[in-house]
């Protein structure tokens, strides 16, 4: 279970805009992705430690948004919208994400499962518009410490998943 991350320029065109986050969850891939794909799991997991999702919409297709509120621990609020652009399921998972659907600053997230014998590979690039807005989502809202913090909240719910599926 070790968790990555890159984000220096001269990887690729949009390195300077970017984000990579992977971690290694010791659970099927078809499980990883189907955490993503119902609300009633994303509910459970979804965002750093200390966050609480409440979920106004939820379509799970091509074209489909989830309209959300994100809880902080300081009781702080955070308006929420994905809609997704490309399901291929169970490897990838690509999205728009923004605070509403006309967020000029909404940012491209593309989520692959990559199987690894019993265990899921999975990697979320995030592509902002700017350099600026990057830079702004690392500094103000520590987007690579809440990526990693989400990524581990996904290991552990799955993890209790299987583990409860074991014992059942």
């Amino acid at each position: 279970m070790s968790t990555t991350e890159r984000g220096t320029p001269g990887q690729s065109a949009t390195a300077d805009r970017e984000i990579v986050i992977s971690r290694n969850i010791d659970a099927p891939r078809e499980l990883v992705f189907e955490a993503f794909t119902e609300v009633r799991h994303l509910s459970q997991w979804w965002g750093p430690e200390g966050f609480t999702t409440t979920t106004r919409a939820f379509e799970f297709r091509v074209g489909g948004e989830w309209d959300f509120v994100m809880h902080g621990p300081d009781g702080t609020d955070y308006q929420e919208w994905i809609t997704w652009t490309e399901l291929a399921p169970p490897e990838r998972i690509a999205l728009l994400h923004g605070e509403t659907r006309d967020d000029p600053n909404a940012f491209e997230s593309v989520l692959t499962f990559e199987a690894d014998g019993a265990a899921t590979r999975i990697e979320m690039r995030t592509v902002f518009p700017t350099k600026e807005s990057r830079d702004e989502a690392v500094e103000k809202y520590h987007a690579i410490e809440g990526g990693r913090q989400t990524l581990g909240n996904l290991d552990a719910y799955v993890i209790g998943i299987v583990r409860k599926g074991a014992e059942g």
